[in-house]
């Protein structure tokens, strides 16, 4: 009897103890996921998608089929993820071979309103064939007559134009002749256009804005001129904050002071030259003499907006 009850014992510690193992067993050995990935609309399967399980990824094939080995028994945190959808994010605890099926959202993005404005294309009323422009800023870094920049010597410069006797300002365009030239500062015909015997130009560079020379083809508001037309516009004064410049020659002094009346609103720009060479004439000469060898001039102008789009000069 008593071998009977140890046999018996024996068989069912053996039975426990293989039970134990096949469980442990069961428990270490990983199980799998697998399933297919669809589209949410169409139900169409997905290719390219990443699985990622921890540090698992791999891609569903062309029938958006995927098979991975994951641990058993753990929460386990599996990812979905395809460019142009919704990602999605599980958590699965497999206590066995399981297969999950997903369907993947496409994802939609709202991008703000792009607006194209285009203004119509007006079509030229005429055709500027000969028109140059002088930059004022060239002109104050060419080399100067004594000190002093002369906007009309810059336009001796340029073809088609050539300049009369030795440091004169008069200008032939085109064979025309100086008095064949229209001049205009600020749409104001000058028809005296030089200082000393023709040295010096009419023209304060610390004044003007911009120089502009047509050669032919003048519009008819210019009449029926033979050379050329010259138009120089006057620089508007700082409409925020007064300042000055000036400058000293060797025969000649300048001054140019701006700044705003109302500020924002007006401005006023006042600029004068004055020459010292009579001075030096009086030394040289003896006695009276009819030589007048100085000269003189102030520019001053004003602006005011009377509205948003017409100025008052």
């Amino acid at each position: 009897m008593r071998i009977k009850e140890l046999y018996l014992g024996l068989w069912i510690g053996i039975t426990l103890g293989l039970s134990k193992a096949n469980l442990a067993f069961a428990q270490q050995r990983p199980y799998t996921l697998s399933g297919f990935v669809t589209d949410g609309a169409s139900a169409r399967p997905l290719a390219g998608v990443l699985v990622s399980v921890r540090n698992q990824h791999m891609r569903t094939r062309p029938d958006g089929y995927y098979r991975l080995e994951v641990p058993a028994d753990t929460a386990l945190p599996v990812a979905y993820t395809l460019s142009g959808y919704q990602n999605q994010e599980i958590v699965l605890r497999l206590l066995s071979d399981c297969q999950h099926h997903v369907m993947l959202n496409v994802q939609t993005k709202e991008l703000k309103e792009v607006v194209v404005k285009s203004a119509s294309v007006r079509a030229s009323e005429s055709v500027q064939m000969s028109g140059l422009s002088v930059p004022i800023e060239q002109v104050k870094a060419m080399p100067t007559l004594l000190g002093e920049k002369d906007v009309i010597k810059a336009l001796q410069l340029l073809p088609g134009v050539q300049k009369g006797s030795e440091g004169s300002t008069g200008l032939y365009v085109r064979g025309g002749g100086p008095d064949q030239n229209l001049v205009l500062l600020d749409d104001i015909p000058v028809y005296h256009t030089s200082h000393v015997f023709g040295f010096f130009s009419l023209f304060n560079g610390d004044a003007i804005e911009s120089v502009d020379l047509t050669k032919g083809g003048f519009p008819a508001r210019f009449g029926g001129r033979l050379s050329s037309v010259i138009e120089l516009k006057a620089r508007d004064g700082d409409r925020e904050k007064f300042h000055g410049e000036g400058g000293i020659g060797l025969i000649s002094s300048r001054m140019t002071l701006e700044g705003p009346i109302a500020k924002g609103k007006s401005s006023f720009l006042i600029s004068a030259r004055r020459t010292y060479a009579d001075l030096l004439l009086n030394l040289i000469q003896s006695g009276a003499s009819d030589q007048n060898g100085y000269f003189y001039d102030l520019n001053l102008k004003t602006t005011f907006d009377i509205s948003l789009v017409i100025p008052f000069l």
